[in-house]
């Protein structure tokens, strides 16, 4: 498996920049995972091709179309053609797209929890700190008030973790995979090397 990624501009006048990941195989089963039994127009992309073109993908600037162009060495079998590759691929991504946000809402509803959590613990911290050492407590108190406190911080670590970091790779992910389900695809003959 090879392949070549080509930026290119529409024969037909002014319009967006569409780029071009060319992917070289043998057959159309390389595309595939040759161990899923699902329906081909169901079936899970081979891992190595997937990672080929979402890793392409990635690089590419976000606001311009996609083109993928599978040049096969061997004709499509018997009842596949163009359209049903096509479709194959767009379904793939369209599905690792829900499931990806789906991965998003749970991890959104476990920040949720953990916030719930977080400040509970936060606050039970803050206001033992305070009966255990009033504002005019001793060394001791007042060691133990601070580290209550800091015990309470600590516990917000995960939820502010995760409303400030962690959802945007897998928002990133959810709207790269949307631009490859609704990507052009093409498939061109060539003979073998």
């Amino acid at each position: 498996m090879a392949g070549i990624v080509q930026p290119h501009s529409p024969a037909a006048g002014p319009g967006p920049e569409i780029h071009s990941i060319e992917l070289k195989l043998r057959e159309i089963s390389q595309l595939f995972n040759s161990l899923d039994p699902s329906p081909f127009n169901e079936q899970d992309l081979d891992k190595d091709a997937e990672e080929f073109i979402v890793g392409w993908a990635r690089e590419l600037p976000r606001n311009r179309p996609l083109h993928l162009i599978l040049h096969l060495e061997r004709p499509l079998p018997e009842g596949r053609d163009a359209a049903s590759v096509a479709d194959a691929i767009h379904h793939y991504f369209a599905y690792r797209a829900s499931i990806t946000r789906l991965e998003l809402r749970q991890l959104l509803k476990r920040g949720r929890t953990s916030l719930i959590i977080g400040t509970a613990f936060l606050v039970g911290c803050l206001m033992l700190g305070r009966i255990i050492a009033p504002d005019e407590a001793g060394a001791a108190r007042s060691i133990a008030r601070e580290g209550l406190t800091i015990g309470g911080w600590v516990a917000m670590w995960r939820p502010m973790e995760i409303y400030l970091y962690d959802w945007w790779p897998l928002w990133r992910r959810v709207a790269l995979q949307r631009r490859l389900c609704h990507m052009k695809v093409d498939i061109r003959f060539s003979k073998a090397a």
